[in-house]
């Protein structure tokens, strides 16, 4: 009898965590996206300087307890999936880790020699806003799009590349060192930085062909932004599914997660993971 309380214990719990189709688990998500945001601000604010000694120390208190609920959330995830690895060396779960720890570390290296590198680690809480991403669905669609397009974007900053070099060389040539273009690294830089159509201005061509080939560069600059963007809308556009109101076909899938592998994306009428074969309801569970 206790195994099986047990075991409904930690079922039930994962449910919370983990998915989103029961009104606590949304209760849930709805808190950490609250407390996420909240311990975002509080990393900005505190690093402003000429507040009264009192505010910084409501940051420190308020700070502590939303790193509290996050270690008990990290320990809950590990404890509720029965492979706590795949959470555990998962992008979420090294992010969840890495935005837990800043202030357990503070202990670890107390002293006034470690004080600079303690503040450092503690800015480390800012990457608890890529835990908002878990909770956004559009933002897998658009992870499935960048990695979908990442051998085009690779060739595509090849070919920048090779422009950046030939361009810089040239105009190191026609320029030389009295315009600003010292070495072909920096010509390069300053090509770079004008085909991107940021131009710092730090170095400028003074020569009649000089100033006519960085208006062709930066000309080219436009027309080189949108390719890549082209390229990522074209792979989310065939990720997006068309209305599946009329699909007869079409069988929703909903947030509910294997306790095994931690799959998700199931069926609404599947009783088995898609992944590893877990049951996904205790009545499945003989």
């Amino acid at each position: 009898m206790e195994p099986i309380q047990k075991q409904r214990w930690r079922r039930n719990l994962h449910a919370i965590i983990y998915e989103a189709d029961t009104p606590m688990g949304k209760l849930f998500d709805v808190v950490l996206l609250i407390l996420i945001l909240l311990s975002v601000v509080f990393v900005m604010v505190e690093s402003v300087r000429g507040w009264p000694e009192y505010v910084y120390d409501y940051l420190y208190y308020g700070e502590w307890v939303i790193t509290i609920f996050f270690t008990f959330e990290y320990i809950a995830r590990v404890v509720t999936i029965k492979r706590p690895s795949r959470y555990i060396f998962s992008f979420y779960g090294i992010i969840d880790f890495l935005s837990t720890i800043p202030l357990y570390l503070s202990f670890i290296l107390a002293g006034s020699n470690f004080l600079l590198t303690v503040r450092a680690l503690r800015l480390l809480r800012v990457f608890r806003i890529l835990k908002v991403t878990r909770y956004i669905g559009e933002s897998n669609k658009l992870r499935k799009a960048l990695l979908d397009s990442r051998p085009k974007i690779l060739v595509f900053l090849f070919a920048v590349l090779i422009i950046s070099i030939i361009a810089g060389t040239l105009m190191y040539i026609i320029e030389g060192e009295a315009s600003g273009f010292v070495s072909i690294p920096v010509s390069v830089y300053w090509c770079i930085v004008t085909l991107t159509t940021v131009g710092f201005g730090d170095i400028a061509p003074v020569t009649p062909l000089g100033q006519f080939i960085a208006a062709v560069i930066m000309i080219m600059g436009y027309g080189i932004i949108a390719v890549p963007t082209g390229i990522v809308s074209a792979e989310y556009t065939k990720n997006m599914k068309p209305s599946k109101i009329d699909d007869p076909n079409y069988v929703h899938v909903n947030s509910q997660s294997c306790r095994n592998c931690n799959a998700k994306k199931h069926r609404d009428d599947a009783d088995f993971c898609h992944k590893c074969g877990t049951p996904l309801h205790d009545d499945d569970i003989s």
